[in-house]
């Protein structure tokens, strides 16, 4: 499992239905999996198969070309060989207060805990939430204790209700069911219902849509959910689900590692029950693994903060960046840019003839 930091503005907006480019290196066995945005200083959670959570900054996270392959993430997080990471969020600076952790397991169970309990978490981690040994995590986000929760399935079916009506719960708790899966059915994604915004739903074939989320009514939990999309061989089933207010931008990666960014506003608004449009265009061996909400190209200012962070890749690449948020580099040679501390060392020499003047505590280790 590999993990880097990519400026957002290394993906501009095309127009939906491409092919899109290339965001991360792969070998041929190896897919992308997970893609959010995030800030430098923002914190973020990594929450793997085991049900255990690690904690770094986002500055932590090194910085690659948009090709790359990244670096191995055992190397910064002390996970076990056999954990994975599952989900990643990230936790802005000014929301660590009374907010909460929304869990969402694949096979339905949902789980609600303050964000103080991870506070402090240990280098080797935390236990975030207990699961079943045929359960993973599929996603965790960031509440303010009285959101409306959508969760969507892989064959197309999807639940709303408050997330008040999963009580609050301590790290190790369980949790309780969120929906009612059908026989083989799964999660495959989840966000927060927010008036006016839209449900948008891609499927593993490339095609998506948007629909009002007046259209999704807020019932009680552990339902058998409502058709949220028309799956039909044409399509295929759904690879994933969120929410979107039509002006963010949406980034999509298939398991060969391919991207493609638009403007959500550009997907065709349509019922429920309804297929679909194009979004990007797949080969008959890949289909789409997942996609992440990213700021619009407009208010990506260059130098920004915000970047995606971008997971599961290949093999580490060669040429490594400077990890942090500043305006120094690193010379990929060692050797010093600034010529100042050479031209003065020449004009010692030239000046003093004494052989005091030269000695090793007036030698710069740079320049030997």
């Amino acid at each position: 499992m590999y993990v880097k930091r990519v400026p957002a503005a290394e993906f501009k907006t095309q127009n939906r239905g491409g092919r899109g480019i290339q965001g991360m290196g792969v070998h041929d066995d190896d897919f992308m999996e997970h893609l959010i945005s995030t800030s430098t200083h923002d914190i973020l959670l990594f929450f793997t198969d085991a049900g255990k959570v690690y904690r770094m900054k986002g500055y932590e996270i090194p910085e690659y070309g948009r090709t790359a392959k990244g670096l191995p993430i055992i190397n910064l997080l002390g996970i076990n060989a056999d954990e994975k990471i599952q989900a990643v969020i990230t936790v802005p600076r000014d929301r660590e207060g009374e907010h909460y952790l929304f869990f969402v397991t694949k096979q339905g169970i949902v789980k609600r805990t303050a964000v103080a309990e991870f506070g402090n978490i240990r280098r080797n981690g935390l236990i975030a939430i207990n699961l079943k040994d045929d359960d993973q995590l599929n996603n965790v986000m960031l509440t303010e204790g009285n959101d409306n929760i959508l969760i969507g399935t892989h064959n197309g079916y999807s639940v709303t209700f408050n997330e008040g009506a999963v009580r609050g719960m301590g790290r190790s708790a369980a949790g309780v069911r969120g929906i009612r899966l059908r026989d083989g059915d799964y999660v495959v994604g989840s966000d927060i219902m927010r008036a006016g915004s839209d449900v948008f739903v891609i499927s593993e074939k490339g095609y998506g849509k948007r629909t009002p989320v007046d259209e999704y009514p807020v019932k009680g939990r552990g339902g058998k959910g409502i058709k949220t999309a028309n799956v039909t061989t044409k399509n295929g089933p759904l690879a994933g689900v969120t929410t979107v207010d039509g002006s963010e931008d949406i980034l999509v990666v298939t398991n060969a590692g391919v991207m493609i960014r638009f403007q959500s506003g550009s997907v065709s608004q349509t019922g429920r029950a309804t297929l679909g449009v194009r979004l990007i265009r797949v080969d008959d061996d890949t289909k789409v693994a997942s996609m992440a909400k990213v700021l619009p190209d407009e208010d990506d200012p260059e130098g920004a903060d915000t970047t995606p962070v971008a997971g599961d890749g290949a093999e580490m690449a060669t040429d490594t960046a400077d990890n942090t948020d500043t305006a120094e580099t690193t010379v990929a040679d060692g050797t010093d840019e600034d010529t100042s501390d050479v031209d003065e060392l020449v004009r010692r020499a030239e000046a003093d003839t004494d052989d005091d003047a030269i000695n090793g505590d007036d030698t710069d280790d740079s320049d030997e």
